[in-house]
């Protein structure tokens, strides 16, 4: 298959995927939010695994990817719906960290416009050497900007899935017209491989016939 193609437009694809899951991971990792680092880092390897398949021509490679693009739209939705506070969901629970801190987004303190303040806490008894901290001026709250993330995840991953399909249908019919070409007329192979026998035995039958000899014999004279 030439450029401009579902094959080159699906490593685009995974090469768009693969930085973004990396600028994601980056973000996650300064918020400490575990359960979405584990899923981003499993994401990676299997982008990189359905890159991998599309450059080789691995069609069980790129059913791995189509797979994994089902789930991983599943796991941003609900990404989507815990930062939205849907079904019940808080988006101030410590779910994403397996309840190891307290930590939120990195966006929580960091998005665009927000003031970070620290106010100590030292004349309250029991919180000395402590300090809230007050976020203000944000101008997008960083659930909004979670939720940006996300369905820009699904939107490549169902693109990503489409065509992840598509490759890998048109891989086996490629598969398959090349086997049937190569299985509708095995008479040369066979040629080919008994023609260096077959000499053999006719230069064994010269040498072993008695015209064999005579010959011979006359060539010594």
């Amino acid at each position: 298959m030439g450029c401009c193609t579902g094959r080159c437009t699906l490593i685009f694809l995974c090469t768009l995927q693969l930085l973004a899951a990396l600028e994601r991971q980056v973000f996650d990792f300064l918020g400490y939010q575990w359960a979405p680092i584990l899923a981003n880092f499993l994401h990676i390897i299997i982008v990189i695994l359905g890159l991998f398949g599309t450059i080789q021509y691995r069609p069980r490679y790129i059913v791995v990817y189509a797979i994994w693009t089902a789930v991983w739209v599943t796991w941003n939705i609900f990404i989507i719906c815990f930062y939205l506070e849907v079904g019940g969901l808080s988006k101030d629970s410590e779910l994403l960290t397996f309840n190891i801190s307290r930590h939120q987004s990195w966006w929580s303190e960091n998005g665009p416009g927000c003031v970070r303040k620290e106010a100590s806490m030292s004349g309250i008894k029991g919180l000395d050497n402590h300090s809230y901290i007050s976020v203000i001026g944000c101008a997008l709250e960083y659930r909004y900007i979670e939720v940006m993330h996300s369905s820009f995840q699904i939107l490549i991953a169902l693109v990503g899935f489409v065509y992840a399909c598509y490759v890998v249908s048109v891989f086996t019919e490629e598969e398959d017209s090349f086997d049937f070409i190569g299985g509708f007329d095995p008479f040369p192979l066979y040629h080919v491989n008994e023609k260096p026998t077959n000499l053999l035995f006719k230069q064994t039958y010269l040498l072993i016939s008695p015209t064999g000899f005579s010959g011979m014999d006359g060539m010594n004279k």
